[in-house]
């Protein structure tokens, strides 16, 4: 059938794997969300925000609307999120967001990662002052838009730093301005396309490449573990 073709179903199987990771992860967050303020997202704002995102990546409706329901069942009530941190090949520094309901599962699983790679565990809290938490958005720029000007308008609101790529604008502020800048946002009228928290190194490293090889090695495989979240380190 030709090149083409066989490039068309490897980037389809590839979106595949990608959706069959990622749903049930977006799906861990709405349901937690959902449990810790309630089903209606008009009056839970993490819950919201938990919807966009899964939206954002093209989540189903109806797998949005389960893992809402989740929440009042048994299954949400040993859900939780944690925090790992470690070291990784080379000294690279490594924090883990999970989402979980078998912490004992995930403790070991994430641990294994790290020792298989020949890194190790940390306190939790080492990396506390090597890491600024930030709050990000990810927004559609209108046609034209002032950078200057909107920079400006949301100042008072907590905004660090703006920068326009291609026709999304990122915005970026303290964690805890999270709430207060995205009703900003929203006054302004901009449409917000993803938002979060997320976590920035304060003197990033440089790796060589060869180094890289052996980092991203660990990374896949805790990224790709069904409790994992999110992973941020140190690379500059």
């Amino acid at each position: 059938m030709g090149r083409a073709f066989e490039y068309r179903r490897a980037a389809k199987e590839k979106r595949w794997d990608k959706m069959s990771k990622v749903f049930p992860k977006l799906g861990k967050l709405i349901t937690i969300a959902a449990k810790e303020g309630g089903p209606d997202p008009d009056m839970n704002p993490r819950l919201r925000n938990a919807i966009l995102n899964a939206k954002a990546e093209n989540m189903p409706k109806e797998n949005i609307d389960n893992a809402i329901k989740r929440a009042a069942g048994k299954d949400a009530e040993t859900m939780v999120e944690i925090v790992y941190e470690g070291k990784g090949p080379h000294g690279v520094l490594v924090y883990v967001e999970c989402a979980t309901d078998n912490t004992t599962r995930t403790v070991a699983n994430v641990k294994s990662y790290f020792n298989k790679a020949g890194g190790a565990f940390v306190p939790i809290g080492s990396f506390e002052f090597m890491f600024s938490r930030k709050a990000v958005f990810e927004c559609k720029a209108k046609e034209g838009v002032d950078v200057e000007s909107l920079e400006l308008e949301l100042i008072d609101a907590g905004l660090e730093e703006i920068e326009l790529v291609d026709d999304i604008l990122y915005l970026y502020a303290d964690f805890t301005n999270f709430g207060q800048l995205h009703h900003a946002i929203e006054q302004q009228g901009l449409e917000i396309v993803k938002s979060g928290l997320q976590r920035f190194p304060n003197s990033p490293v440089h790796f060589t490449d060869e180094q890289k090889v052996d980092i991203d090695k660990m990374l896949d495989k805790i990224e790709d573990d069904d409790d994992v979240q999110a992973v941020y380190t140190n690379i500059g």
